[in-house]
């Protein structure tokens, strides 16, 4: 193991007195190259991060939506089950009163709302997806 670690101390020494050797134009050359690869690496890399943030945020504010609308979800179906209930220990040759179709026509409409936002929010997922596998 000693031997192997004097190999490769001996190949960076050689190494080393290439770049010594090497004349002053072909240094100044090679640091500009580095440090033209390091100024692109670092514009890379804030740029990433810029993204990652954006998505971040983006991912926070669906988390938010989803939670809002999975509690209107239960809200929903805790007031259809109460309407069900309701419908239930009412008898069955009852006309359903206008209220009770408002109620109805309003739970349709809120569950179309919602079908629409789960969809929209889909799509907002599907597009992050995206973006991270591009990042």
């Amino acid at each position: 193991e000693v031997q192997k670690l004097n190999q490769q101390l001996e190949e960076k020494n050689g190494e080393i007195q290439q770049m010594i050797n090497q004349p002053a134009y072909e240094k100044e050359r090679e640091i500009l190259r580095l440090q033209k690869t390091l100024a692109e690496r670092e514009k890379a890399q804030a740029t990433s991060d810029v993204l990652c943030r954006s998505l971040t945020d983006e991912t926070h504010q669906l988390q938010r939506k989803l939670a809002s609308t999975a509690e209107m979800c239960q809200h929903l179906a805790k007031c259809l089950e109460e309407k069900q209930r309701k419908e239930k220990g009412s008898s069955d040759d009852q006309i359903p009163t206008e209220r009770s179709n408002q109620v109805f026509l309003q739970l349709l409409y809120n569950e179309t709302s919602l079908q629409a936002l789960i969809c929209n929010l889909q799509e907002e997922n599907r597009m992050l997806k995206q973006k991270i596998a591009h990042v």
